[in-house]
């Protein structure tokens, strides 16, 4: 049985090959082989996760077509490849992209920073702003005055109290799409969400496709619940979701599942147009497979004049392919673990009674808070000051990476948390690695990816601002330059990605 789970046909790889001609080459830099120019611009599209690990690559003489080269220069860096461990071959199954071994996957998330670190790291690892104040503060004292009746019951609520579920189906019909509370199942937090419908739907072994890059935490518990992840590159920039690549992925390997954030998607920032999403969601009821749309990051709009599409599920009226995951965490506070499912309502019952083997339901004091959040108003004037934070914290990081770090390249987001950074070449685990030395600890770009991609990448949060700010950014250009100079410690040099 073949290992891929994925294709790539030869004119799209040979047009992902013709626009890396349009990156400058360094000074003094000498044109390489053909064929090893070749093997280059392939093992940096699977190092920054454009062309998916466990891709089938084209056959040599269909690339050769595609290419205008001769079928010796394809069979020659396809073997150059096999032998620096980025492909594997077998006679009948073809070749498929790989990570050489010496590339581990980074197998947890960054632990939260200890306190004791909190007055000499700058901490970058988390996309988390501090509790918005005064309202979190009033919101818990009316969950306490709401609190007495319930302090009456049991307090088991597999599907959450019937007073948030009627608010948060209220909320999804004010935004267009007609939602009943029997609809809704509030979860402990986003995570809690996923974890239950990935329980559900995709048992061990079952392929899910993951957007590439896509968000580290949720891609690991996957990764433990037993899935077979298939990536799916996101198009360059901030453009979003690559149709032709998901019809492909969704029709040849028909996974059961498939995880997207169509919202300023985390770590890019990169926000799906209503056109997107229509053909995703159309794309996905063809092949059977379920969506899982989590909008965690939907509120985040920071600049004037953002249009927000309609949300995924209102592309799926039948409710038989998107299932909606909503958050607390990223708007509010990630210390608010209030998170809830949208779904059809045979969904919503299967998933409520596959709770009572996990975590039986949702703290109720935390769900009066949100509730009080909801129904006052707070949550809309405490949302809004989350946006003016983030988006001065964003415009100050970016003038600061942009100051000492003019190498480094991206394109920032009209929203969310969430700045993703091609580092110049650079190692993203090694700066990681050495930026927790000098004073910064930020995640690299491996974390985001499956099996290894996306090395030449870190992500930077809007968490820091004003002079906090301009300190991350200097202590990151000193870690580069330690990385660069090969002065990071260890025996092994740092690793550069030069196409």
């Amino acid at each position: 049985m073949a290992t891929w789970t994925s294709a790539m046909g030869a004119a799209q790889l040979a047009r992902l090959l013709n626009s890396q001609q349009d990156r400058p080459a360094g000074p003094g830099t000498r044109r390489p082989p053909a064929y090893r120019a070749l093997a280059d611009g392939i093992r940096l599209l699977v190092l920054e996760g454009r062309v998916p690990v466990a891709a089938r690559l084209p056959a040599e003489r269909e690339l050769a077509l595609a290419l205008s080269v001769s079928r010796t220069t394809v069979a020659a860096a396809y073997e150059a490849l096999r032998t620096e461990g980025f492909l594997e071959s077998r006679r009948g199954a073809g070749s498929w992209t790989a990570v050489p071994a010496g590339n581990p996957l980074p197998a947890r998330g960054l632990e939260p920073l200890p306190p004791e670190a909190l007055g000499s790291m700058i901490d970058l690892g988390t996309a988390a702003l501090p509790a918005p104040e005064p309202w979190l503060t009033r919101a818990v004292q009316g969950a306490l005055e709401e609190l007495p009746p319930y302090a009456h019951t049991h307090g088991d609520y597999p599907a959450g109290l019937p007073a948030l579920r009627s608010m948060i189906a209220d909320r999804y019909t004010a935004r267009g799409i007609p939602t009943m509370p029997e609809q809704i199942m509030v979860t402990t937090g986003a995570m809690g969400a996923i974890d239950a419908i990935c329980h559900l739907f995709a048992g061990r072994g079952e392929r899910v496709a993951v957007e590439s890059p896509s968000y580290a935490n949720i891609l690991q518990l996957m990764r433990e619940a037993g899935a077979r992840l298939v990536p799916v590159a996101m198009a360059e920039g901030l453009a979003g979701w690559d149709l032709d690549r998901w019809r492909q992925v969704l029709r040849e390997a028909a996974p059961r599942i498939a995880y997207i954030v169509a919202d300023f998607h985390n770590p890019t920032g990169a926000l799906a147009d209503d056109d997107q999403r229509r053909q995703l969601v159309e794309a996905a009821r063809s092949a059977g497979t379920v969506l899982i749309a989590d909008e965690t990051m939907s509120e985040l709009w920071l600049d004037e004049g953002v249009e927000m599409p309609r949300p995924v599920c209102g592309f799926d009226p039948a409710g038989s392919t998107v299932i909606t995951v909503g958050s607390a965490s990223k708007a509010f506070w990630a210390g608010m673990r209030i998170g809830w499912v949208r779904a059809a309502p045979d969904v919503i019952r299967s998933l409520v009674a596959a709770r009572a083997y996990a975590d039986l339901g949702t703290p109720v004091l935390e769900q009066l808070a949100v509730n009080w959040l909801f129904s006052t108003g707070g949550w809309e004037e405490a949302v809004e000051v989350r946006r003016s934070q983030a988006r001065e914290n964003r415009d100050a990081l970016v003038t600061a990476v942009r100051r000492e770090l003019p190498d480094w390249e991206f394109e920032v987001p009209r929203g969310g948390l969430t700045l993703w950074v091609r580092t110049g070449g650079l190692s993203g685990s090694r700066l990681a690695e050495v930026g927790e030395r000098v004073g910064v600890r930020v995640p690299s770009g491996p974390r985001f990816g499956v099996d290894g991609a996306f090395e030449g990448y870190v992500r930077l949060p809007f968490t820091v601002g004003g002079a906090l700010a301009d300190e991350a950014a200097m202590r990151l250009a000193a870690a580069a330059r330690l990385v660069q100079s090969g002065a990071s410690g260890g025996g092994e040099s740092p690793r550069t990605f030069v196409a």
